[in-house]
Order: C-alpha cells, then structure tokens, then sequence
C-alpha cells in the first residue's frame, strides 16, 4: 500500500478538476476521481504516465454512501462535480437541485464520514448576481437564475456541515475560469468553447451584445493552484473570491483569437463585468495569478483541436437555445 496521502476530486475529469488532480499527483497525492463522465472525459486524464497513483471512478455523486470506499482513507476532498449552464438551470431547475445541492450533501457526508483534514468546495461567483465591481466577499447575495441559488445553497449546505459538525471546510467562488481541457459538450454557454469551434469552422464569432462586458478570466492552473492551497492552508471556515482581478472585454478575447464577428442580442440577467476583490485570498493564502490573459490564450490556441468536436453555434441556433432565457430573464 502506497504511503501517499490520497486526496478525492469529485467532477476530477472534468474541466478545473482535471487540473486539480494534475496538481496533486504532482505534490505526491495519490488521487481518487469520482466522475460519471457526462461532462468531463476518461481522456482528460489519459496523460499521466503513471497511472498507479490515480483511480477513476465513474459514477454520480448523488449515488455516493456515507461511508463510501471511494473516500475511506482521504485527507482532503475538492467538490467540483456538478452541473452547469444558465438555460438548462431555468428549464430544468428540480436536477440542478438535486445534483448541486443534494449531490453535495452526499459528498459531504462522506468527507465527515471519512474524518478528512479538508474538504474544500467549488462555488460560483453567480452567487453575487448582477454585482457592483469588484466584488467583495461580502457583497449582497443575489442569485439571477436557478444554477446560480443551486451552487449558494451547496455552498450554505458545506457550511452547515462546518457549523454542525466541525467539518474543516473552505469554499472558493470561482469567477470566470478558462484554459486547456474546458468542456466541450451540451448546452449553450461559456464564452470560449463556442468560439473556439467557430474559429475551427472558419465561421464568425459569435459576440453578444457591443463585445464591450468584462470578465474577470483566470487561467485554470491558476485556479487549481488556488485550490490546492486552500486545501492545504490552517485556515477553516473561509470563503474567498477567486479570479484574476483584471477584467478582459469580449472584444480583446475576439482580438487574440482572431476572425471576424457577429453580434448576437444582449441577455437579460448576465453583468456587464465581473471582476473579483482577491485581496482576501492573496493576503491569506499568499496566491496571485501567474498566468496573463495573452498566454493563457495563446496556450489554448495550441491546443485547438481539442474543440474540434464541440457543437458550432450560429445566431440563429443561440436564438432558439436562448429563448428561455429571455422568456423568464426579461423584463419583469
């Protein structure tokens, strides 16, 4: 039996917990990844030479028993798994429920179960909802749509468990992570799948609105880097904010990949910015970003392919898969 320390990654063959096991194998954790591979890939995980200090579970977190074998034994345990996505959330908000909140809920139980030293959650800035900038960890909680009251209510639920139980818990919200490996499945969403497979096909990106909203982009081994030390830390009991702290227009993302556009209508509910305070997570945990916006999408340009796969998006197909939005989102 091996001497390293395991550590559990739920959602670890997915998009930021793929990096996440990335990072630990390479401090010396053996890793246990529970996925049921829906949004994440086998593949994402494939590149590790050495396999013997990485398990691949494939299986729903809801389906997790309180004294689960999967996390018998861990020291830490980092909660990525869940599901995303703006316009499913509003269409189908009972299976958000169930799998960001009831999913958790399982998933800390065996962590409790399992006495670990650490559980640390992934949560979302979405939280905030339409959010004065930059954001700080104790602003209003205000969430625009059924994903974002989902991953709150994770979020109050890993607390609960801190509060009742004693579980050492840290939560980090997450603001707008990219980079290598970001999913390339389902529904209509993140900014940088659609337009990577739109540059594959030679078509126009897609922008909505002016192009003119800022996020706040951190690359995503910056955020497992975050992650880790969180994991890792004394401190118990935190929440911080989690990005770059340097807000990138759509158009300057538009501008590195480059190609030409087309504007898509402005959504109801989505920030002009987002753009995180990560005064308290660089004081407390000594973490900053290493990665500026221009390599991290130069490091994603080079590996392009991966994206080759993704559903190509059109004005009139983000109009129908939209609708909804606009239908609950509008004016009310």
């Amino acid at each position: 039996m091996s001497k390293k320390p395991l550590a559990v990654v739920t959602g670890g063959a997915g998009f930021i917990g793929s990096h996440m096991v990335d990072r630990l194998l390479d401090e010396g954790y053996r890793v246990h990844v529970i996925d049921n591979l829906v949004g994440g890939r086998e593949a994402n995980l494939a590149h590790h030479g050495n396999r013997s200090d990485l398990i691949l579970e494939p299986r729903d977190i809801r389906d997790l028993d309180a004294n689960d074998s999967i996390v018998r034994g861990a020291q830490l345990v980092f909660h990525f798994a869940g599901i995303g996505d703006i316009v499913p959330s509003i269409e189908q908000p009972a299976e958000y429920m169930s799998t960001n909140v009831q999913g958790t809920v399982k998933v800390l139980e065996a962590a409790r179960n399992a006495r670990v030293q650490k559980f640390v959650y992934a949560a979302s800035s979405s939280c905030y909802g339409l959010a004065s900038v930059p954001t700080r960890e104790d602003h209003v909680i205000a969430p625009q749509y059924p994903y974002a009251l989902s991953k709150y209510l994770g979020e109050c639920s890993v607390f609960h468990w801190h509060k009742v139980y004693r579980l050492p818990v840290n939560s980090i919200r997450i603001f707008n992570a990219y980079g290598t490996r970001s999913r390339t499945s389902g529904a209509y969403g993140a900014v940088f799948g659609v337009f990577l497979r739109q540059k594959l096909a030679g078509n126009s990106f897609t922008v909505v609105g002016d192009g003119m909203q800022k996020r706040d982009f951190l690359y995503v081994t910056d955020v497992a880097r975050a992650f880790y030390l969180a994991g890792t830390t004394d401190m118990t009991g935190q929440i911080w904010n989690l990005g770059a702290g340097n807000p990138q227009s759509v158009n300057r993302l538009v501008e590195l990949l480059g190609g030409q556009v087309v504007y898509v209508p402005k959504r109801p509910g989505e920030p002009d910015c987002t753009w995180a305070d990560i005064g308290k997570i660089v004081k407390d945990l000594g973490w900053k970003p290493l990665v500026s916006f221009e390599e991290g999408v130069h490091r994603i340009l080079a590996n392009i392919d991966y994206w080759r796969e993704a559903p190509l998006w059109s004005p009139d197909s983000i109009a129908e898969a939209t609708k909804t939005w606009f239908q609950y989102l509008g004016e009310r």
